[in-house]
């Protein structure tokens, strides 16, 4: 079979697994997981054998037309390139282990057809985005990831919580989306094609009449679905959804589908210097905000949230400067130990029965009752502080290099504004990484206190995904660089000795505070009586999780109420805490803004329609139903009342002609 019959059936394969499950979701559950999990599985053996044979050479393409639409036509075209091959290698191990991960955590979920049908169509949508070599193509998988992301989020849809995050993901996506799409149609317009080869040719030859133009409308879209400054605010919300899906947006799809997106069209970008650097700027404020951010959140999901908007920073200023090999390689390696992270943070929820590290913190032995959890999420935590060798180090650094690059001027593609910013940034952003990261270990691992509740060993389906993916969190970044320059364009992915010095001796620092603050306020502060701790219920963990979002206050309302005496991120952040706690108040921001403003138009335009515009339409109806009331009492049904009338009429007449005569 050919290498494009193959990368057709990948994203065909869950697809059709996804309707299969819907259709036979009630009439024969138990093929529900296996419908689930095995098109997943062939999908990313598919993917593997599509990598292997494109080897980083020259791109496969094919395309047959659409439908024939006038001088702009739409495609059904392939276009995968080495790093294309990598990231749909990476989007099926992800969606592999979270299916697997979800048929133990959703056992007991009466919604798991539904959820696990969604959860391949989502994986279907982002492979069609990473193969597709046609914009418009491209925006049909774009656009049902938003879809897919709505029902996923808003799974616990009991809780006001999850349904006020599942709204929130999908209009700030859809925000973003407007002007996304104005840019597609604006870009082909210039190109003359929605092909993206065609597109990037057009570039070469600089046949675009407005680049900026252009790239500041596909920005915006990027932004929304990527999460970055200023649209990030849906994606911690988002953390009420269940744990498997915070690891499959986190790490794989949607928000890796708007790095992926400049990095495929990024020439159209770098056509711009003023695109450039407003792309330095977003991911520059995206990185610090929320790494200050993460650093003062209770919600173990909620940290890693922010951590994720502070790595796709990382990403969108890799390509700010113009290097997009770098960007795809801290994709590559994010996704590895971000889905770690949360399928990891999923169990050790189950096992504390809460989100909040202020009570993991007054647990003396969680980490005894999650060996798993405990030993794999340190390695993904490591690989998240970019402590070397694991795989964090090689890409984030990467990313460092790229910058540094560029301030000495040694590239045209970027403004040496830009790499600064970055640079600048990324250093801030590795230390505050550094301590969130040992902040959350020491709270969820080193609690002292009562005992945490014993429910068992995990499931096996839970615990085995969970080493799968430490080994490319381990190992992932060595071996990119050693054996995948040719993938990346050629890029050598080689962090430079002085932004690794940089990074690493950052983090080491950052770490280390954070470390010296926890000793110094675990051995001053007064700690939690005996007893605080409750035991949660044995249950299913997705009930578990459920109820912890919808009693854990902290998390969803009062972020700023938890208070932990032995919480480092507050004696590091000081008065600065309550506002990184509250995402720098930037909802209540967009609620005085935007939100109330809109309410109150709606509000106006709703008094005018039923006060003024509907007072018309009633008095129209009035007066015809006036005349005809008249009209009717006139109508008694009486010979005699009729004659009477008629006489009447007829000396009315007869007088009014004589007047008339004698006045003529």
């Amino acid at each position: 079979m050919t290498t494009t019959a193959l990368a057709v059936l990948v994203p065909l394969l869950p697809f059709l697994g996804a309707a299969a499950g819907l259709l036979l979701g009630r009439t024969a559950p138990g093929f529900v997981r296996p419908l689930a999990v095995l098109p997943t599985v062939a999908a990313f053996a598919l993917a593997v054998t599509v990598a292997v044979r494109q080897g980083g050479g020259a791109s496969v393409d094919a395309a047959t037309e659409l439908t024939p639409t006038g001088s702009v036509p739409i495609e059904l075209a392939l276009h995968i390139d080495g790093f294309a091959a990598l990231v749909a290698v990476l989007v099926g191990l992800v969606a592999t282990c979270v299916q697997i991960y979800s048929t133990g955590y959703l056992r007991e979920d009466p919604r798991y057809p539904s959820y696990a049908a969604l959860v391949s169509l989502f994986t279907s949508a982002m492979f069609l985005v990473v193969y597709s070599g046609d914009l418009i193509v491209l925006l049909v998988g774009w656009e049902v990831m938003g879809i897919c992301s709505y029902f996923l989020v808003g799974h616990y849809w009991e809780t006001p919580e999850a349904r006020a995050a599942s709204i929130k993901a999908f209009l700030v996506t859809k925000l973003g989306d407007v002007p996304f799409l104005i840019g597609l149609f604006a870009l082909a317009t210039d190109a003359g094609s929605f092909e993206i080869t065609k597109i990037l040719g057009a570039v070469a030859h600089g046949e675009l009449q407005h680049p900026t133009v252009v790239a500041l409308l596909l920005l915006a879209g990027v932004a929304g679905k990527s999460a970055q400054f200023p649209l990030h605010t849906w994606l911690p919300d988002a953390m009420a959804g269940p744990t498997p899906v915070s690891a499959l947006i986190h790490a794989a799809t949607m928000v890796a589908a708007g790095v992926y997106f400049i990095a495929r069209l990024l020439p159209v970008f770098e056509a711009s210097t003023a695109a450039m650097t407003v792309l330095a700027v977003m991911a520059a404020v995206t990185m610090v905000g929320s790494g200050l951010a993460a650093l003062a959140q209770d919600d173990i999901k909620r940290v890693l949230a922010y951590s994720t908007l502070g790595q796709l920073g990382y990403m969108t200023g890799a390509l700010a400067v113009g290097d997009r090999g770098a960007a795809v390689f801290h994709l590559l390696s994010h996704g590895a130990f971000k889905a770690l992270l949360f399928l990891a943070a999923g169990v050790i929820i189950h096992a504390a029965g809460t989100n909040s590290l202020a009570a993991m913190s007054r647990m003396s032995n969680l980490r005894d009752r999650v060996p798993d959890a405990y030993w794999t999420m340190t390695v993904a935590l490591l690989a998240l502080a970019a402590i070397p060798p694991f795989s964090g180090f090689f890409s984030k650094e990467s990313v460092l290099g790229a910058a540094e690059h560029v301030t000495a001027g040694h590239t045209e593609h970027a403004p040496g504004a830009a790499g600064w910013t970055v640079l600048v940034a990324g250093v801030l952003t590795a230390l505050l990484t550094a301590a969130y990261a040992a902040r959350l270990w020491l709270l969820a691992f080193r609690g002292r206190g009562d005992e945490a509740p014993d429910h068992g060993r995990q499931p096996l389906t839970m615990t085995v995904v969970l080493w799968i993916l430490a080994v490319p969190s381990l190992a992932l970044g060595g071996l990119a660089y050693r054996t995948l320059p040719d993938w990346f364009d050629g890029s050598a992915l080689a962090p430079t000795l002085t932004t690794s010095v940089l990074g690493t001796g950052a983090a080491l620092v950052g770490g280390l505070v954070t470390y010296a603050a926890w000793r110094h306020l675990t051995g001053v502060a007064a700690r939690v009586p005996p007893g605080a701790v409750a035991a949660h219920p044995e249950g299913d963990a997705a009930q578990v999780e459920a109820e912890a979002i919808a009693t854990h206050a902290p998390a969803y309302g009062d972020v700023a109420s938890a208070r932990d005496p032995a919480d480092p991120g507050r004696l590091l952040l000081g008065p600065l805490h309550r506002h990184a706690a509250a995402g720098f108040h930037l909802d209540a921001v967009y609620q005085a803004s935007f939100v109330r403003p809109v309410q109150a138009a709606a509000g106006l335009v709703r008094f005018l329609d039923r006060e003024v515009v509907d007072t018309y339409v009633r008095g129209a109806a009035a007066l015809p139903r006036w005349l005809g009331a008249a009209v009717r009492r006139a109508q008694t049904g009486n010979v005699q009342t009729y004659v009477s009338a008629l006489l009447a009429g007829t000396v009315v007449l007869a007088v009014a002609a004589l007047l008339v005569a004698s006045g003529a």
